[in-house]
Formats: structure tokens, sequence, C-alpha cells
């Protein structure tokens, strides 16, 4: 089967940051309840939320808006001064920048679907030239009103932004929250990216397609029909 577009998750997917979020996480966490996130906490309540729900989970209530705020950008600005200063890393994932070329090359609809907020994705638009491949008017991200993975929301959203129906659409996701989303919203077809898991873990998962490394393994006739010769 072939599909005519793809939606990627961005953090741990395009670009593999996902231990610089946990480190600066578990200094937040540490803040605000005095114990560190353990890493099951980080896969049931980090990855694929917003920094509300985290730091609700954190304090066991809702934060008020300020400390919401507060928190989180101080969070992120931590987590993008690691990403700067970490070069030997601070690049797009093993095989993307081909993929993408690919992508472009033959008109096949592409976006990003991501819970990163507006000030980490302008980041990664600027230093990881995002503009070369994607429309970033159709990179959907958290705005405050789009409820996080697991919800189908986003990728709903991403499938529309790109003209699509979710079934028409591939989704590449490392996060379980994100492949719950993907899969609440009805895409044709989910493939798990192992940047940080295992295959096994995304092998319990019947609704997985297929697990890859990096995007050097990704399957390119998936868009045969897609393709402009």
């Amino acid at each position: 089967m072939t599909y005519k577009g793809i939606i990627f998750d961005f953090n741990g997917t395009l670009y593999w940051d996902s231990a610089k979020h946990k480190q600066a996480w578990r200094m937040y966490s540490k803040i605000l309840r005095g114990t560190e996130f353990t890493d099951e906490e980080m896969v049931k309540h980090m990855f694929g939320r917003t920094n509300e729900e985290i730091i609700q989970y954190a304090i066991g209530k809702k934060p008020l808006p300020e400390i919401v705020e507060k928190y989180g950008q101080e969070k992120e600005a931590l987590y993008r001064q690691m990403a700067l200063e970490d070069k030997e890393t601070f690049h797009l994932a093993k095989g993307a920048i081909e993929f993408l070329d690919f992508l472009k090359e033959h008109n096949i609809p592409r976006t990003i679907a991501t819970m990163s907020d507006k000030t980490n994705v302008d980041f990664y638009i600027k230093h990881f030239n995002l503009e070369n491949w994607f429309d970033v008017d159709k990179i959907v991200y958290a705005d405050g009103i789009i409820p996080s993975k697991p919800a189908p929301d986003i990728y709903e959203i991403a499938a529309k932004n790109l003209g699509l129906t979710p079934k028409d659409c591939i989704v590449v996701e490392d996060a379980i929250s994100g492949i719950n989303s993907a899969i609440s919203a009805g895409i044709g077809k989910i493939i798990a990216i192992c940047s940080e898991e295992s295959p096994e873990l995304y092998k319990s998962i019947p609704q997985v397609g297929d697990i890859i490394n990096d995007f050097t393994e990704i399957d390119r006739a998936l868009f045969v029909q897609s393709v402009s010769i």
C-alpha cells in the first residue's frame, strides 16, 4: 500500500534530543516536588505532553498560568542552551536530510506535528533550516489550545494542513503517547523510530507498521504512487 503524505514528530524523531529534555525536566522536577522524575515517569508523563501537563503532574494540582510560564520557559531556555553547546549531536537524525530531500524532489506533502511550543519550533526552524523542506505555516505545535498527545487532534490537524485524510498519511514517531495519538487519529501507517527505545517496545504495538533505527531505513516505495516523475 502507498501513501500520499507524511507527518513527522520532531523531538526524538527528526532531532534526537530526548536526553536533553530528560535532563532539564529532572532538574525542574526536583525544584517542583523535591525529587527527580523516574525513567518510568518520563515515558508516561513527559514525552508528547505540554509543559502545563508535566508541571501539573509534578505538583499534583493544576498550576497557575504564571507558574507554567515561569518554570516552562526556564526549562526550555536551559534545554536550548544544552542543545547549542552539544555541537556533536546538534543536527537532524541520520538519513533525515537525504529523506527530506527525496520528499521535496518528488513533491510529497509533508509537515511536522510536535508538542514543542512556538519558541522551540522557531529555534528549530532557524538552526536546522527547516524552511528548506517544510511550509512552516503548516507545522502544528503546542499553542495552548491543541490537546497534547495521546489525543488525536494534533495529527488530525496536521493531515488537514496537508489537504489529506489521516488514512492517507504516514506518521513517524518515537514516543508511545505520540503513537497512540496517531492511532486515535486514524493514521494510515505508523513508523516507529528507535532513537531512545529498543525495537522490542514497539513490537508490542500491533498498529506500528514499521520499526526503523534511522531514516536511512525508511522505505521510499511507500510513496511510489505520489511521486511525480
